[in-house]
């Protein structure tokens, strides 16, 4: 059995996973429909798998946090106790992270091994350039793209598919949440 591999990213309507300047999280967009849904979606058994980069960035974002932080939704506390794959050829284990191993390598072949050895699905949330990678070598089932209301045009940060393949995009699911929130989930082929 091939264990299914989804790709979970935030987006502005212009295609920023992040902004800067006096954004918040969420964009400042989130409510009560979004954040359950995040934890519905991460209270299911699934593994994490993360590129060295995103997991450091959620590692600090943790650490530098306060108990009553947007950083510390009950969804992203779930997310850092699903057991977890890093992807890196720098970091060595043991990992400031729960239930979280290290595999050095290709992220192609890696995620490839997993999909087939996994009893568990497989998602990713963030990992831009691992992603990238990984929906061109036609390993990522699932595209989930919770679009937010904003256009980060000066401030947008991280271009989620820049540099990225073609891709034809078959919707399989969709989903309005606190009124203004898309989640938006794909099935993606490489367009030939």
């Amino acid at each position: 059995m091939t264990a299914a591999y989804t790709f979970d990213v935030f987006s502005s309507l212009d295609g920023f996973g992040a902004a800067g300047g006096d954004w918040t999280g969420y964009w400042g967009k989130q409510g009560p429909e979004l954040l359950d849904r995040r934890l519905a979606l991460y209270d299911e058994e699934q593994r994490m798998v993360f590129g060295a980069h995103t997991y450091l960035a959620f590692a600090r974002m943790l650490a530098e946090s306060t108990e009553d932080s947007d950083v510390r939704d009950p969804w992203v506390t779930r997310m850092r106790n699903l057991p977890t794959t890093v992807v890196s050829t720098t970091l060595k284990a043991p990992l400031d992270w729960p239930n979280a191993n290290v595999m050095s390598g290709d992220a192609v072949d890696i995620v490839a091994r997993l999909k087939k050895e996994s009893d568990l699905p497989l998602r990713s949330h963030g990992s831009l350039s691992m992603n990238r990678a990984l929906m061109a070598a036609g390993l990522v089932d699932r595209l989930q793209v919770t679009l937010f209301p904003v256009i980060t045009g000066r401030t947008g940060l991280d271009p989620i598919f820049r540099d990225a393949a073609d891709f034809d995009l078959e919707l399989i699911e969709s989903r309005t949440l606190d009124g203004h929130i898309q989640e938006l989930t794909y099935r993606p082929t490489l367009h030939a």
